[in-house]
C-alpha cells in the first residue's frame, strides 16, 4: 500500500459486538467468535472510495495476527460527504485479544487516504 494520509472527518464507529462459541463450527485452535457491526461515516468536504482494510489481532501474550486485503466484505464502497457505510463481520481467535486496524481508500483527488479503527477488546466470557 502506498503512503496514506489519514483523512479527518472519516470515522470508524464499532455499533456492536456479539460472542459466540461453535465447536462444532470454528476451528479447534480458533473457538471463539467475535461479530462486530460497524460505520464508516464520510464528513469530509470529499468523495471518496474505500479499497482495502488491515486488522491487527493483538492477544495477550504479544502474537499479533495482521489480516490485509483489498475491499471491505468484497465490495469498494464509495462515500459522497455526509454519507455512511455499515456492515458486520467476524474474527475468530484463540484467547482473548484487541483488534484494531485501518480502512484503505483514494479521495476524489486522487489521493490514498486511511481511517484508523478504534481498538476493541475481544474478551471471552467467563
Amino acid at each position: 500500500m502506498p503512503e496514506t494520509t489519514e483523512l479527518e472527518g472519516l470515522t470508524v464507529r464499532l455499533d456492536q459486538l456479539l460472542y459466540t462459541q461453535d465447536e462444532d463450527t470454528l476451528p479447534e485452535e480458533t473457538p471463539h467468535a467475535f461479530i462486530y457491526h460497524l460505520t464508516i461515516t464520510n464528513n469530509t468536504s470529499l468523495s471518496l472510495t474505500l479499497i482495502g482494510r488491515k486488522w491487527i489481532l493483538t492477544y495477550e501474550d504479544g502474537e499479533c495476527a495482521i489480516f490485509e486485503g483489498d475491499r471491505i466484505i468484497g465490495q469498494t464502497p464509495h462515500l459522497k460527504p455526509g454519507e455512511s457505510f455499515s456492515y458486520n463481520s467476524y474474527h475468530v481467535v484463540r484467547a482473548k485479544a484487541k483488534a484494531s486496524g485501518a480502512f484503505y481508500g483514494l479521495d476524489e483527488k486522487g489521493r490514498t487516504v486511511h481511517v484508523k479503527i478504534p481498538p476493541f477488546d475481544l474478551t471471552i466470557p467467563a
